[in-house]
């Protein structure tokens, strides 16, 4: 089968990752920025970031046949830091025009404090000036479902938001209805052991359908599969989906929202 993985951070994988997505199928990834595993403690260490996420990654991902996107932010785990958090906002504008930057994000909330709200409205306000898609990471564990809920209340507070320009990621089965309702695209993150199993995600895709739902693994340098979206495909397969519903979670639905930027190809 073919496949896109829409969320992976290849920053933390190996060569053999890409090999071996490219014999599954994998033809395309895009990598939000994300938290390194310790906070960052000045905005060159971004700047280093983002230039390995449009100059390094694309070159490393075509050895293999797979084509590279990129997404810009600083993480909301290091968010807290205002003065740190803005400066990095100030050097995004730079990378936009890059031909593999796709848009914003992963931004979002991770503790739902007010420093995390702040830099997120930043975030938005910024994607909206420069015309950009959005993607958004929700929290992990007991503050996800209120998370969600004020990340899809704080998007409703800006008028010039088009939902269809939305993926809200790390969906679960509290939390997915309310994203899926106010006209975002909802993606599931395939974890061996947080997030979403790939029976759960498999579940959630026969209540809610096929439609505006993204499978991703998120694959970082934490216990996460880089082959969790065909073996998603395997599991939807065996119990008994059609080949279009398989291909509309594992890749059309993820180039539809793609495609709405006028960079990707």
């Amino acid at each position: 089968m073919n496949y896109v993985d829409p969320h992976v951070h290849m920053v933390s994988r190996t060569t053999d990752d890409y090999q071996k997505m490219a014999c599954s199928g994998c033809q395309m990834v895009s990598e939000p920025a994300f938290w390194a595993g310790f906070d960052r403690s000045t905005a060159h260490g971004f700047y280093d970031y983002f230039t390995q996420l449009t100059q390094v990654e694309p070159t490393r991902a075509a050895q293999f046949g797979i084509r590279h996107y990129c997404w810009l932010c600083i993480n909301p785990k290091e968010a807290e830091d205002l003065t740190l958090a803005r400066e990095v906002l100030r050097l995004i504008p730079e990378f936009l025009d890059y031909p593999t930057v796709l848009g914003i994000g992963e931004i979002g909330l991770n503790k739902n404090t007010v420093n995390e709200i702040k830099i997120f409205e930043e975030h938005v306000e910024l994607a909206l000036k420069y015309n950009q898609l959005i993607l958004i990471h929700t929290p992990h564990l007991e503050d996800k479902k209120k998370g969600t809920r004020l990340i899809v209340d704080i998007l409703r507070n800006f008028s010039k938001i088009n939902p269809s320009h939305v993926l809200v990621d790390h969906m679960e089965e509290h939390t997915i209805q309310m994203v899926i309702d106010a006209g975002f695209w909802a993606g599931l993150t395939l974890y061996p052991e947080t997030k979403c199993s790939i029976p759960r995600a498999a579940d959630i895709v026969e209540i809610y359908g096929d439609q505006r739902i993204v499978l991703n693994s998120a694959c970082d340098w934490g216990n996460s599969d880089p082959l969790a979206v065909p073996k998603a495909a395997l599991e939807l397969r065996m119990r008994g989906h059609t080949e279009k519903q398989i291909e509309n979670v594992t890749r059309e639905n993820a180039l539809r929202f793609f495609a709405q930027s006028p960079k990707f190809k």
